[in-house]
């Protein structure tokens, strides 16, 4: 009887957490593992769950990526890398990035850029437009996308340097 107690509080927990906001198979079967319930009870509870549409991984997909578009400025290799993490399906997460609005990454990739160019330092404009390109890297932008907008940034800066 004191399993079964367990249980179910466990997946009123779920259906909470689950309600507060969007989660995954992985978020929830870890915390289902934290709150000591067996394998079985684990997967009984999150076949609930998506029967009962608590989760459902292509909308935790969509609001995810969104998400750290938006307020975290990840690119689409970071988002890639960190949704595998979560054993998220291949299939779900290259439409979610193709769903991506170009012209909005692009901005959303300048707008950081400009934010950090205040504060790269080098001793030319070739080392603070690698500097840049490093630091878009570092949030999952393409290469290629990175250089060409930190050429363009570093560009325009030194235009404004020289008084054009």
């Amino acid at each position: 009887m004191e399993g079964i107690v367990h249980y179910r509080q466990a997946l009123t927990k779920a259906m909470a957490m689950c309600s507060q906001s969007e989660r995954c198979r992985f978020d929830v079967s870890a915390k289902l593992r934290l709150w000591e319930l067996s394998e079985e009870e684990i997967s009984s509870a999150i076949d609930y769950l998506v029967k009962e549409r608590f989760l459902n991984e292509q909308r935790y997909v969509q609001f995810y990526v969104n998400d750290k578009l938006r307020f975290n400025k990840w690119g689409k290799l970071k988002l890639s890398y960190m949704l595998r993490q979560k054993q998220i399906p291949d299939a779900l997460i290259k439409s979610a990035l193709s769903e991506i609005n170009d012209n909005n990454y692009l901005e959303i990739l300048q707008e950081l850029l400009k934010l950090k160019v205040k504060s790269v330092k080098g001793a030319s404009g070739y080392e603070r437009k690698a500097k840049l390109a490093v630091f878009a890297q570092s949030h999952g932008f393409e290469a290629e996308l990175a250089f060409r907008v930190a050429s363009q940034i570093i560009g325009d800066d030194a235009d404004q340097e020289r008084g054009f």
